[in-house]
């Protein structure tokens, strides 16, 4: 940042002249006439300075000049681990070269890129949002999961650390660059000390790669976006146990909010917008796929405690002898015993875990962020549009609403695509309490590209992402039931598909789509469950006959998507169309049907609020028969009998979406069919009720309720109709029951 860059410092002069020379014959640009040199004013370690051209920015590292710990600065190991890491892919600066020769400035160093982005030096991010605080802090959660997953036999850095026993020996190094660095006696210091060597871990043998100082003021976040571009400062990076990373992260929740190393370095604990250590554990937890319980806490908590005294000891040091790299050093000989004595209070602690006590079925601090950026949007964008559109909607219209505006919106803002987990990063509990968000419009979810999230997921896990790609943001949409068969028994399907060397031919048979079609079709296999296959037919095809749009309730049904008849006449598909492979079909159409069905269902919830709230509203401005509607006895029952209702099915669809989470489709199918058939008939019920409280206005385009009936109507019979889920359930359950009878039953 440009305020924390000053003229190089007297204490770390060296030839400059000396240094463009050598940097010329090595990197480009370097031959400019301009050639400035400045150096940061932050970090604590290896001083830091930015070499500027006419046409580029580089960044260099180096040794500190003078007499220093022994082990320490080894700025060759930064360059080593910097380097393999970019080649990974993992945001770090690209290093361009390392310089072991003193002879060029006094001491090794090396150049890196220089990475234009916002460093938060202030960690409890004042001044931003509460979505862009959480979502910050989830990032770098993320990226820290990141770096622990990495293998460090494919990153050739197998030899990089010592492997297990990690904590000992962290425990004794810092022991010993305290006490070599000593300036007076401290000693709280040496008790913590010997409380750590004297309850290590049980399990010290994790071995990962491990960052060592890893804090939100050395990440390089996206000017704009909540994205980490680059993680900064390798000196202590090695291998080891990760959760000591962890704990170094999350150390500025424990220690008292009014302590501070610097203003920087403000304790977090109840700091407004900022996750909860808890949460963010949760966060690296899940991106590790590791329990979320973390034994032993206490022990890292206080070895970052320990060890961020250490450190500011041996920079207090430097400041005593002249050489620190950074110009606020001498603030550091003051925190060494605070921090001591908040690692000892840490030990003194009831032995914790940072599983905490979880509410039921809670968000993730990235699904909070993204629940919050959504209802802005909707509450800003979304519901002011709905009520222009009902204001200018009139029979016969079929899309007064102005969706693609809003689309352009929301994916400028990150809000697209959000129910692929891959995509977006949410879990189907995240997006379970979002798609309840979007249910409350109509149009919301086309907004932002969820309103057929079935589909997209077929083709996006399959392996058609050159097809999503390619699609408009229009529904994606799929040709499976046909007009002259019971379609919710599948093998009724009269669409075949034979193949005719290099292509597939699809022979009579009609169904529902728009735009570009996933085609079911029979493929003549014997095994009940193997004779269908499903194929990517563009609508231009010759051969695909789009016969006429189809009405719901008798009204343009436009505004969910549209519905058609369409004719397969013999259509010619190249082989390479067919989705994961011949006599697949029914297994894809199980394995989008889960999280389809689920979203469909959430959204009905937040259909259902939305309809009782226009119901309580109604109830609460009408009279007959000399009192408010309300006050009727039976009208209030059914207020009361919704809300149970509502809440009742909330719980259920949740439920089922955690269940997916955690067990996948396969093992939540009763779930997610118990909840297909209790979400259609809830939110029917809520909207008929409503309806019969406004009267013949609820009939009318005066209100939404009808629209809104046509569409709950539609998920009792969409992706099943409830008796064959009833069949379902009754057959698992049964399955369930007897399988607790002993064996001779």
């Amino acid at each position: 940042m440009d305020e924390e860059i000053t003229a190089v410092r007297e204490q770390h002069q060296f030839n400059i002249a000396n240094l463009q020379k050598y940097l010329s014959d090595k990197l480009r640009d370097i031959n400019s006439d301009t050639f400035i040199v400045k150096q940061y004013g932050k970090g604590q370690s290896n001083p830091t300075f930015l070499l500027q051209t006419s046409k580029r920015r580089y960044v260099l590292r180096k040794k500190p000049p003078g007499e220093l710990l022994p082990g320490a600065h080894k700025v060759d190991r930064e360059y080593r681990v910097q380097k393999a890491l970019f080649e990974t892919g993992f945001p770090v600066p690209e290093p361009l070269l390392f310089c072991a020769d003193q002879s060029v400035i006094g001491t090794e160093f090396y150049v890196m890129e220089h990475v234009q982005g916002r460093i938060f030096r202030d960690i409890r991010l004042p001044g931003l949002s509460v979505a862009e605080q959480v979502a910050l802090y989830v990032a770098a959660a993320e990226v820290l999961a990141k770096l622990h997953s990495l293998d460090l036999a494919a990153l050739g850095l197998g030899d990089y650390g010592r492997g297990p026993g990690y904590c000992k020996r962290q425990v004794s190094t810092w022991t010993k660059q305290y006490r070599a660095s000593s300036h007076r006696d401290v000693p709280a210091m040496d008790r913590l000390s010997d409380w750590l060597m004297n309850n290590l871990p049980t399990n010290d043998s994790e071995v990962t790669l491990v960052h060592g100082d890893f804090r939100l003021d050395n990440l390089v976040f996206h000017p704009t976006e909540a994205r980490v571009l680059a993680v900064l400062d390798w000196e202590l990076s090695t291998t080891g146990q990760p959760l000591a990373d962890l704990a170094y992260f999350l150390m500025p929740f424990y220690w008292p909010s009014h302590f501070s190393i610097l203003d920087s370095m403000g304790g977090l604990g109840g700091a407004e917008g900022v996750p909860s250590p808890t949460d963010l554990a949760a966060v690296y937890s899940r991106c590790r796929g590791i329990p979320p319980s973390l034994p032993q806490w206490n022990f890292f908590l206080a070895l970052a405690m320990f060890k961020m005294a250490g450190i500011a000891q041996g920079i207090y040091a430097r400041f005593l002898l002249g050489n620190a790299s950074a110009a606020d050093a001498h603030k550091f000989g003051q925190s060494v015993e605070p921090l001591a004595e908040a690692g000892l209070r840490i030990t003194s602690a009831p032995p914790t875990s940072l599983a905490g006590r979880e509410q039921l079925f809670q968000m993730t601090p990235k699904g909070r962020a993204v629940l919050h950026q959504v209802q802005q949007f909707m509450k800003q964008h979304v519901f002011p549009a709905q009520q222009v559109c009902a204001h200018q909607a009139s029979p016969g219209s079929s899309r007064p609403c102005p969706v693609f505006p809003l689309q352009t919106r929301a994916r400028a803002a990150g809000l697209w695509n959000l129910f692929l987990p891959a995509v977006s990063g949410l879990s189907q509990l995240d997006y379970a309490h979002i798609a309840e968000e979007t249910g409350r419009c109509f149009f919301a979810p086309e907004v932002f590209n969820c309103q057929a999230p079935g589909w997209l997921c077929v083709i996006h896990f399959i392996g058609k992402a050159c097809v999503l790609i390619q699609m408009r943001p229009l529904p994606s949409t799929a040709c499976s039931t046909e007009p002259d068969v019971s379609s919710s028994d599948a093998t009724n399907i009269r669409c075949s598909l034979r193949r005719a060397g290099d292509q597939y031919i699809i022979k009579p048979g009609c169904a529902s789509a728009c735009l570009r079609v996933c085609v079911s079709a029979n493929t003549l296999f014997s095994f009940r469950h193997k004779q269908h296959s499903m194929v990517l037919v563009p609508l231009d095809t010759a051969g695909v006959e789009l016969v006429r749009p189809l009405t719901v309730f008798g009204e343009d049904d436009a505004i969910h998507g549209g519905h058609f008849e369409i004719n397969f006449n013999d259509v010619r598909v190249p082989v390479s169309s067919i989705v994961l492979g011949e006599g697949r079909g029914f297994e894809i159409a199980q394995a989008r049907l889960g999280p389809g069905r689920l979203h469909h269902c959430m959204r009905a919830v937040g259909l259902a609020e939305t309809a009782l709230e226009l119901m309580c509203q109604r109830a609460a401005q009408r009279s007959t028969f000399g009192k408010r509607l309300y006050q009727h006895e039976v009208i209030a029952h059914w207020i009361a009998e919704c809300r149970i209702a509502i809440e009742q099915t909330r719980l259920l669809t949740l439920h089922a979406a955690h269940c997916l989470d955690v067990s996948g489709s396969k093992e939540a199918r009763k779930q997610i069919a118990m909840i297909k058939v209790a979400a259609g008939r809830m939110s029917c019920r809520v909207v008929d009720c409503a309806i019969q409280v406004h009267g013949g206005a609820g009939l009318s385009a005066d209100f939404p309720l009808a629209q809104m009936y046509a569409y709950v109507r539609t998920l009792r019979i969409a992706d099943g109709p409830d008796e064959v889920h009833l069949s379902s359930i009754a057959r698992m359950e049964l399955k369930d029951q007897l399988s607790k009878l002993p064996a001779k039953l």
